[in-house]
């Protein structure tokens, strides 16, 4: 019996240390993700620009 609840509170530990891992993880890559959503909208609107920038200079040049 003794053996039996040694094994299970192993067990509980070992879920309970991957849970928190898995928390951490999870913090991280939610961290990853703004930053990225960050990065790709900024970048979105870098492009928008050249965009416009190139269709001005499109306009300008004689047909």
């Amino acid at each position: 019996m003794d053996a039996e609840l040694a094994a299970l509170e192993e067990k509980i530990m070992q879920t309970a240390a991957l849970c928190r891992q898995l928390r951490a993880e999870n913090r991280d890559l939610r961290s990853q993700l703004q930053t990225l959503a960050a990065d790709r909208s900024r970048l979105a609107g870098k492009v928008d620009d050249a965009c416009a920038r190139l269709e001005t200079l499109l306009r300008l040049i004689p047909e």
